[in-house]
């Protein structure tokens, strides 16, 4: 369990809600709720003898959680359902079974969009009808709009099509699609006709079924019952999917909720977002406000939050009253085609869903807070508490951290890792190869590696241009002293070296004969512990590289025919020695620079007995037959060429 995990776990509150589970890649790995978040989630992190093998698999995955309270466990229910419906959480295997409801998508930013089915609801700007509860009945209701709409259903590019001048395909000489790729269609008289679409799927449909009923009736009279029957199908399947329509916006159970919260550190907009009753998402929105009222904030925020949104409800609560109020709702509602009522509700279960929202902002600022003041501890407060302890006067903007690595005194490396503020910056680490035998001397490795890091400093090299505020070997007495004399012979005795021996995490000082002891809890020794450690990881990742290159170097060395360029075209194809063994003739001969000769000498080398390769040598000798044969025909024909003087 990291140290973020730990600091998070003093933070949950005894409330009910839904808390989401992160791996180390920031993606979703499971969603759970709880009547009592800090009772369940701290649950995970005990003592893993009561979980089930799946638990473990799981939480041995968790780098970072969060959650979001909820008024009761219905509601909790309600978000994790949505939540992992949405998200699919590996880890949510057995919720996963549940329906993930389809959407309808219209994108009516583009100039001839399609009427699309989504598994997700996104907020991109695009138009969504939906959550829909029947595939099977919403693909139906699909298909009778693409029999009676002519709208496009291909994945081609409109515009590209238009200026190659295409003529048009199937779907237009049959009635089921209008052509914009031949430009008989303009933009504004297919969005009049993807308008009628969007009022079908808004719940407007009473026109076209009795539109289709017509025409079913008709079919009845000529006594063509097949495609009345048809028809009737259709108008069950439209009627179908109107009624189970979750999040129809023409009623009030599709609104958004904000509110705002501040503190010292800023200000956060929360939005719960209501779709059919249930609260289907919940998130939070960082704004940088300063003295501004809540009312100048909300009108800002949802001007900006609702620009590009090609969905927005009939009806947005909010618990602070925006400014403008009336425009703003009549710059909404022209900008999305229907009536928009912003409202702050006084009563109800909508108040309660803004005071809710309000303690969800409160409580991410509060979070947020507290996770600073924590990371401040681990880095400028023990950056503070080392500076005390080592005495020196000015906080270490850049700390620097070198540790060797070798096996048995071979391919000997060095790592240097660079700290900014407490913080790592892997794009300040550098590496050495050490270039003289060092045969396992720790001491002569990192005087080179140091000695050629403030070589390159006082020759202007930029990528060594800031000098260290602080310097960090890993090792005791001896490292720390090689160090010193380093930085005396190139004129820079100034700056502040200690020493972290690993066994007892003991601190080296240069003017303190005895080793200092923190406690393991000290800020100060955590910071030199990570840095420590990501030296000693960095130096080891990069012997490993070494080691294998120089071991499947060396065994190519012993083949004929194999020099610099074909060791290193197959070690960036191969890696290991393993993996060149294991190759076969067709796949070394496939490595740029190999020719057929060259890859039958690696696969003999490796294949000694020639078991394997019988028929490949076989069939490489006759390739091998074949090139020469083709020289000595170029090389005729050239001689030829000479004697008629060409």
């Amino acid at each position: 369990m990291n140290t973020k995990i730990q600091e998070k776990l003093k933070l949950l509150p005894d409330k009910p809600g839904v808390y989401k589970m992160f791996n180390a890649q920031g993606e979703l790995i499971y969603v759970g709720k709880a009547v009592n978040l800090k009772n369940r989630v701290r649950q995970y992190f005990q003592s893993p003898k009561n979980h089930s093998a799946k638990v473990r698999a799981m939480v041995s995955n968790i780098c970072d959680f969060d959650f979001v309270i909820v008024t009761n466990e219905t509601e909790a229910l309600n978000l994790e359902s949505n939540l992992i419906k949405q998200n699919m959480p590996y880890y949510n295997i057995l919720l996963k079974d549940d329906k993930h409801f389809p959407y309808i998508r219209i994108d009516f930013r583009q100039d001839f969009p399609r009427v699309e089915i989504v598994r997700r609801y996104k907020r991109d700007g695009a138009k969504y009808f939906g959550p829909y509860l029947s595939s099977f009945m919403l693909r139906e209701s699909i298909e009778a709009v693409r029999e009676n709409f002519p709208v496009r259903q291909c994945k081609h590019d409109i515009g590209r099509m238009i200026a190659r001048g295409e003529r048009p395909c199937l779907m237009y000489h049959v009635g089921k699609c209008c052509a914009p790729c031949t430009g008989k269609v303009t933009r504004e008289q297919y969005h009049e006709l993807l308008n009628e679409v969007a009022a079908l799927f808004e719940g407007n449909c009473k026109p076209y079924i009795a539109k289709l009923t017509e025409q079913m009736q008709k079919e009845s009279q000529n006594l063509n019952f097949e495609k009345a029957a048809q028809l009737r199908d259709r108008i069950r399947a439209i009627k179908s999917v109107s009624e189970k329509q979750i999040a129809s916006s023409a009623t009030d159970k599709c609104y958004d909720v904000f509110a705002l919260a501040r503190d010292e550190l800023g200000t956060l907009a929360y939005g719960l977002f209501v779709r059919g009753g249930n609260v289907i998402s919940a998130e939070g929105y960082k704004i940088e406000a300063e003295d501004e009222s809540f009312s100048e904030i909300i009108e800002q925020f949802l001007l900006q939050f609702y620009h590009d949104a090609g969905d927005m409800p009939h009806e947005i609560n909010v618990a602070d009253e925006p400014q403008e109020c009336e425009q703003l709702e009549a710059f909404l509602s022209q900008k999305c085609g229907h009536s928009v009522k912003i409202r702050v509700p006084k009563r109800g279960e909508k108040l309660k869903q803004c005071e809710l929202a309000k303690m969800n902002a409160a409580q991410t600022l509060a979070r947020s807070r507290e996770l600073a003041h924590r990371e401040w501890e681990r880095t400028e407060g023990a950056l503070a508490e080392l500076c005390r302890i080592i005495g020196i006067g000015m906080l270490p903007h850049r700390m620097e951290c070198f540790d060797n690595s070798h096996f048995q005194g071979r391919d000997t490396v060095g790592s240097m890792v660079v700290f900014i503020n407490g913080k790592p910056e892997k794009s300040l680490y550098r590496r050495f190869k050490t270039k003289q035998d060092t045969a396992g001397d720790d001491y002569l490795a990192m005087r080179e590696h140091l000695s050629r890091r403030f070589e390159r400093t006082l020759a202007g090299d930029e990528k060594f241009a800031e000098l260290p505020d602080l310097l960090v070997v890993d090792g005791g007495r001896g490292q720390l002293n090689v160090a010193l004399e380093v930085l005396d012979e190139y004129g820079l005795s100034y700056i502040p070296a200690i020493g972290l021996a690993e066994k007892n995490e003991e601190i080296i000082l240069p003017d303190r004969e005895e080793p200092v002891v923190l406690p393991r809890s000290s800020p100060a020794l955590q910071i030199l512990q990570r840095i420590r450690d990501e030296a000693h990881r960095f130096a080891i990742t990069y012997h490993r590289s070494v080691r294998a290159k120089n071991s499947l170097y060396s065994r190519l060395d012993e083949i004929e025919g194999i020099g610099d360029k074909r060791k290193r075209v197959l070690y960036e194809k191969f890696v290991t020695i393993d993996a060149v063994s294991a190759a076969e003739i067709d796949e070394l001969r496939a490595v740029p620079g190999m020719n057929i000769r060259a890859a039958q000498a690696v696969y003999d080398f490796f294949h000694p007995d020639g078991s394997a390769g019988a028929a490949a040598s076989a069939e490489t000798g006759n390739a091998v037959q074949s090139e020469h044969n083709k020289a000595q025909g170029q090389a005729a024909e050239n001689k030829r060429n000479a004697d008629n003087g060409e």
